[in-house]
């Protein structure tokens, strides 16, 4: 939400230098440009924040992986133990002794196996209860969304994540970043779904196609403009509905993750719409990894 009100606040200030700058005086020129100046500082350092928090995502994922093998690898080990016991077992009396002094051995192994597999379950019930949560918020929102067609509106689960797809003909006219009538009764139907599920982070992606923006469109330089003003006006009328602002975060991705590379008519369709992306907290697993 500050990154909303950082981006509409350089936007106002833009916009009232350039209206007064033939009134005021130099000294007032001077502040405007420097509050500008810091409001850039600000969104910079949010953005830099934004990719700390992508970082640890890609962190999480890949110490997610490594658990995975640690865990084959431990099934491995367990079933060579097994089999070297077995055989032990079966060569009688004269490996007696030698048992006697491997037991303390075998046992501190059984200790470590039962410890790593417990952390292994515990690890696999967290993961089975985020992918039951998110089923359940697939359907959840697919029964709050069911009277909108399925060429305006789209949801499927990917990556462990709800993706709610919005076309352009449902929200916006052609360049605008007003949501129509039937686009807001739509994102309020989404938001009481939202207000129940208290632990799900909510990112709202603007898309584009190709073609450029309209010259001397106002407050809009090019399609990065378009895709995140979109997004902030998306945000703002879930926020607006009840859902706590600082679980939503928007953001603008221009032209440049197209659905369809084509350039005709019916690809730059596909093209332009709103993703809402839906991901339950971790929390509970992040706990687990840093004690691992």
């Amino acid at each position: 939400m500050k990154q909303n009100l950082l981006r509409v606040s350089v936007y106002l200030l833009a916009g009232s230098m350039a209206l007064s700058s033939c009134v005021v005086s130099k000294k007032k020129y001077e502040d405007l440009m420097a509050r500008k100046n810091a409001l850039e500082v600000d969104k910079s350092g949010l953005e830099t924040e934004k990719a700390t928090l992508e970082q640890q995502k890609a962190s999480l994922e890949e110490a997610k992986a490594d658990l995975e093998q640690e865990r084959a690898l431990l099934e491995q080990e367990k079933a060579e133990y097994q089999q070297s016991l077995a055989q032990a077992l079966k060569e009688g009396k004269t490996l007696g002794e030698n048992l006697n002094m491997s037991k303390s051995q075998i046992e501190r192994l059984n200790a470590d196996l039962q410890a790593r597999e417990q952390r292994l379950a515990e690890l696999q019930r967290i993961l089975d209860e985020k992918d039951k949560a998110v089923a359940n918020l697939r359907s959840r929102v697919s029964n709050a969304l069911l009277g909108f067609n399925d060429k305006d509106l789209t949801i499927d689960v990917r990556n462990g994540k709800v993706y709610v797809s919005l076309a352009e003909q449902l929200l916006f006219n052609s360049g605008s970043t007003k949501v129509d009538p039937k686009g807001v009764d739509a994102l309020k139907k989404l938001a009481v779904v939202l207000k129940e599920q208290k632990d799900v982070n909510v990112l709202v992606e603007g898309h584009t196609d190709d073609v450029p923006i309209s010259k001397g469109t106002v407050g809009m330089q090019d399609n990065w403009d378009l895709s995140v003003l979109r997004a902030t006006e998306i945000t703002r009328i879930l926020a607006t509905a009840g859902v706590d602002p600082q679980r939503v975060t928007p953001s603008g991705r221009s032209k440049y993750i197209p659905l369809d590379g084509a350039t005709t008519k019916e690809a730059r369709q596909k093209n332009r719409r709103t993703e809402i992306i839906l991901t339950p907290k971790l929390d509970e697993l992040f706990q687990i990894l840093e004690t691992t």
